[in-house]
């Protein structure tokens, strides 16, 4: 099975550029989107064959999740019970059977880290939300973390660090995600994988110099693992400053 995240930086946007066409290559089983900036009604997605799942910010143009799915989940929930993080539209959760999917937008640090500890509240409340879910069944989340976790995720470690992105706080906020009982998929499968990356600045070419960075992952829980297969990153796919990451599953939903 194939599961796939992508932040589209405007779902309106990205709808302009070919995302009918991709989604339809990509033919996933879920597709899971972040940052698509939209209010309920202001963009119609044709994907005949899926439910679709949205979680709005309050703020218009802002942030946002959506889930485009196959497969009709038992329970969908949106945030993680928390307002001041589900104000902002960056959580949803799908359960099934066997498994809960998530899509999560973290939040951005921002410039000159304005946001870091409003980031590092959420990325503690988002841990303690995923352990909890993890104690009943396995758990699998994708989205833009808004982190590249070691110095071979980034071009330019050196001079990002304590760019937001890649500050110690961000980094050791996730190596305390994992140390809770998570794996970072693709580097499970890869882990000297260098020179390859999910999201480019628009500046100054960077994505033709592929001076990019790795923040869009799929992680599972430690008890996920045994039914993962591959895990892949999209580098060839434009319509947005980041590109679109793929997990492949043993069939997850089968009796």
């Amino acid at each position: 099975m194939k599961l796939i995240s992508w932040n589209v930086n405007g779902l309106r946007a990205v709808l302009k550029k070919d995302f009918d066409a991709t989604f339809k290559t990509l033919d996933a089983d879920w597709f899971c989107l972040q940052e698509t900036k939209m209010q309920a009604g202001q963009a119609t997605v044709d994907t005949p064959g899926y439910y679709q799942y949205f979680n709005y910010a309050q703020r218009k143009g802002y942030s946002g999740t959506a889930i485009f799915t196959k497969h009709q989940p038992e329970q969908v929930t949106y945030g993680i019970g928390i307002p001041e993080f589900d104000d902002e539209g960056r959580v949803i959760t799908l359960e099934y059977p066997r498994f809960f999917l998530i899509t999560v937008y973290t939040p951005n640090s921002g410039s000159e880290l304005k946001r870091l500890d409003y980031r590092q509240r959420f990325d503690q409340a988002f841990q303690a939300y995923t352990t909890e879910l993890a104690a009943q069944k396995p758990v699998v989340y994708c989205g833009d973390l808004n982190v590249a976790h070691q110095p071979i995720d980034l071009k330019n470690p050196t001079s990002n660090h304590h760019n937001a992105g890649f500050t110690d706080e961000e980094r050791q906020d996730f190596t305390r995600q994992l140390d809770a009982g998570f794996v970072d998929t693709f580097r499970h499968f890869y882990p000297d994988q260098t020179d390859i990356y999910s999201w480019w600045s628009y500046r100054f070419g960077a994505r033709s110099r592929n001076a990019g960075w790795r923040i869009d992952y799929f992680v599972a829980s430690n008890n996920f693992i045994d039914v993962i297969e591959d895990a892949k990153i999209h580098t060839e796919i434009t319509g947005s400053d980041h590109c679109p990451v793929e997990l492949v599953t043993k069939d997850l939903i089968g009796d």
